[in-house]
């Protein structure tokens, strides 16, 4: 048998209500992330129907997927609110995490996002405006009282979305409060976000598909993850992000899920595998993207992400005789990880697995 640090998930968005499985087809016949956006589809259909469920819903729906997400391993996870794009709705699924987070074992880091995309009826400005001067005062008398925690501040830095200025002046405030800058950027078009976010002193940014050869030396100077998302660039047949450059110019390189309902992965062994053979990561650039420097992109990497003395005891047993059947097996991780443990505590035992 074999013992890896539990994987570290850097960037995912697991409170919704309502599917996009109908969306996939369209996809699948050309249609573009933005054509299923502007089609009313995409994170609009989603806010609709998450706006719509009730706390219970979202939160037994979000524990079932934690739940799977950690029987593939993973035992380290952000997690994003996003699907409210008001104040309510935000602060909704930001408590749904905060009593997932209480009560499951799975350690979370928690991620405000309330600029995902901007409210139907709403422009730029006043979507950032509502953001700055409604969402993210509650949230901080909430965080000031003791009823909320949130580790991180995300925006959707894109062409249509929110432009470069808008998104500094929220991560701005977001880091005011104390919060890490975690945000999407460079997905669909460049955008300059990487270095915007290396200049704010960010601790990840997200996507990086169209990021420019400037942005990467940035990154690697501020010290800045990329954390890339291999099944988001396959699913949307985006540019596979550049993760060869970025490596080779001393960005620290993390990987996530960015499980959503555009990109339904609960697997990190999947998408470790898909890094190695689309991204042309190396097997243990992979593993280290998907413990110590996904870790290090969440503010974690002082407790989480390696096999240490005074770390959480977060580790995987295998039945196999090399570590890297992990990621060889495509799909395979039901039968190659045999216990999840957490915090020293047996929280999967596997008990249909067999040695190979």
């Amino acid at each position: 048998m074999c013992v890896l640090p539990g994987l570290v998930d850097a960037h995912t968005h697991p409170v919704w209500a309502g599917d996009r499985v109908h969306e996939f087809a369209m996809k699948l016949e050309g249609a573009t992330y933005m054509d299923v956006h502007q089609a009313g589809g995409g994170i609009h259909f989603t806010v609709d129907h998450t706006r719509a469920a009730a706390a219970s819903e979202l939160l037994a729906s979000l524990k079932s997927r934690l739940v799977r997400m950690q029987r593939a391993g993973t035992t380290l996870v952000e997690c994003k609110s996003g699907y409210g794009l008001e104040l309510q709705t935000e602060v909704k699924m930001l408590e749904v995490i905060e009593e997932a987070r209480l009560s499951l074992p799975i350690n979370i880091s928690s991620t405000y996002c309330g600029a995902h995309a901007v409210p139907k009826g709403k422009t730029v400005k006043e979507a950032t405006e509502d953001v700055l001067q409604v969402q993210l005062p509650h949230l901080k008398a909430l965080m000031s009282a003791g009823k909320l925690r949130v580790d991180n501040i995300d925006a959707f830095c894109e062409q249509g979305v929110f432009d470069l200025e808008s998104t500094r002046s929220i991560l701005q405030a977001g880091k005011e409060m104390g919060l890490n800058i975690n945000f999407h950027g460079d997905e669909l078009h460049p955008m300059y976000s990487a270095e915007m976010g290396a200049e704010l002193g960010a601790l990840a940014i997200s996507h990086l598909e169209e990021v420019t050869d400037k942005g990467i030396v940035a990154m690697a100077k501020a010290k800045t993850a990329a954390v890339l998302l291999p099944t988001t660039a396959y699913i949307l047949r985006l540019p596979q992000p550049r993760a060869r450059d970025m490596l080779d110019a001393g960005v620290i390189v993390a990987l996530g899920s960015d499980f959503n309902p555009n990109a339904y992965c609960c697997s990190m062994p999947i998408v470790m595998h898909l890094a190695c053979v689309n991204m042309r990561m190396s097997m243990s650039e992979a593993l280290a993207a998907a413990t110590i420097n996904a870790a290090f992109a969440l503010g974690r990497s002082h407790t989480h992400g390696s096999l240490e003395v005074n770390k959480h005891g977060d580790l995987l047993l295998l039945n196999a005789t090399r570590w890297e059947h992990l990621i060889y097996q495509l799909g395979g991780h039901q039968e190659v990880i045999r216990y999840v443990i957490v915090k020293g505590d047996v929280v999967y035992d596997n008990k249909g697995t067999m040695e190979l």
